[in-house]
């Protein structure tokens, strides 16, 4: 009798310890899961396919806001991808098909290293800002990664100010004033802000479409123009 009522009191007590740690579990993984069912889901419709996109505001907030303002601005609509380059990416959201420029707000800031601190880097599928060699310059041009870019993500800063060592191209600097490689324009990179989640097959396609001289541009348009018709907001 008292061997039985022992018995059920370790399963009592391990049905507990079970139960707090499924909790545990699932409190621990609901962060992530409410991400995953916040980041706001798009639909780029092209004259080639559509393409399924999320971006991550939690990752690079004023990136996402920025885009989804053009977005609700419906500054993409009848813009072009001008530039694309098969093992590289596709870039779009700047021209007309009469390559004639839209208007832009003021730049976004900068949020590259941010994002990549968060787990967002230049990898295949995945969205970036355009800029010019001004890191602060990005507006409304994005690209999609059709190969893994690493060279465009942020480079990282090594803790402690000065920075003891720093290697960067196969130099090193020694006891380098952080400030100075904050400020450096060839470290920021690239700001990563979302992903396509289905029609990669309609990426592929735009990557393999031949390319030339076009407009204002020397080499690498779309000979037929890949439009995009709309971007539009699906969830």
């Amino acid at each position: 009798m008292q061997r039985h009522s022992i018995i059920r009191q370790n399963l009592v007590f391990f049905g507990s310890l079970l139960l707090a740690w499924a909790l545990f579990i699932g409190l621990s993984l609901s962060p992530m899961a409410a991400h995953a069912q916040d980041a706001p889901k798009l639909k780029i419709a092209t004259n080639m396919g559509d393409i399924m996109i999320e971006v991550y505001p939690d990752k690079a907030p004023k990136t996402v806001a920025n885009f989804l303002q053009y977005v609700k601005d419906k500054h993409y609509n009848g813009t072009i991808f001008h530039r694309v380059i098969p093992n590289f990416m596709i870039q779009g959201g700047g021209y007309d098909v009469q390559y004639k420029e839209r208007a832009t707000r003021p730049p976004v800031q900068h949020e590259g290293r941010q994002a990549m601190a968060a787990g967002l880097k230049n990898q295949v599928g995945f969205l970036a800002m355009a800029r010019t060699n001004d890191p602060q310059s990005a507006t409304a041009q994005f690209f999609i990664n059709t190969v893994d870019n690493a060279f465009l993500d942020p480079t990282p800063i090594p803790e402690g100010d000065p920075v003891k060592r720093f290697e960067y191209r196969g130099q090193v600097y020694e006891n380098v004033p952080r400030e100075n490689l904050l400020n450096a324009l060839q470290l920021f990179g690239y700001t990563v802000f979302g992903k396509v989640t289905s029609g990669m097959e309609v990426v592929d396609k735009i990557r393999g479409t031949p390319t030339g001289m076009g407009g204002p541009f020397r080499t690498d348009v779309p000979k037929t123009p890949v439009v995009i018709q709309s971007i539009t907001l699906v969830q």
